[in-house]
């Protein structure tokens, strides 16, 4: 079995409050953070943004969803270019492509 395989999340499910996730896509670190609500009927969950502080909106099939490698990993997953891994967390692109509704009026 692949690494990113073992490290994959396939459904919102497989999550718990306070689980740690990276969410990947085409090869680029979008979000990392700790998951703070799931909702798994329809396969999303929202997590405090690592690096913004905010909270995210993540949608598991729109993205690859992996469980960290380790402390400070800023893996990718398999089928980015290998110069990708190489990146600190610092240099590592991160766009976001969901943000939750603010709740404040």
């Amino acid at each position: 079995m692949d690494v990113d395989e073992a490290r994959k999340i396939r459904s919102s499910a497989e999550l718990n409050v306070g689980d740690q996730i990276e969410a990947w896509h085409n090869g680029k670190l979008f979000h990392r953070g700790a998951v703070t609500q799931t909702v798994t009927g329809v396969d999303l969950f929202w997590i405090l943004d690592a690096r913004t502080g905010s909270r995210r909106l993540i949608d598991a099939e729109a993205l690859v969803i992996l469980r960290p490698a380790g402390p400070g990993s800023a893996e990718a997953p398999s089928r980015a270019p290998a110069h990708t891994s190489a990146r600190t967390p610092t240099e590592t692109s991160h766009m976001p492509l969901f943000q939750a509704p603010s709740l404040a009026g």
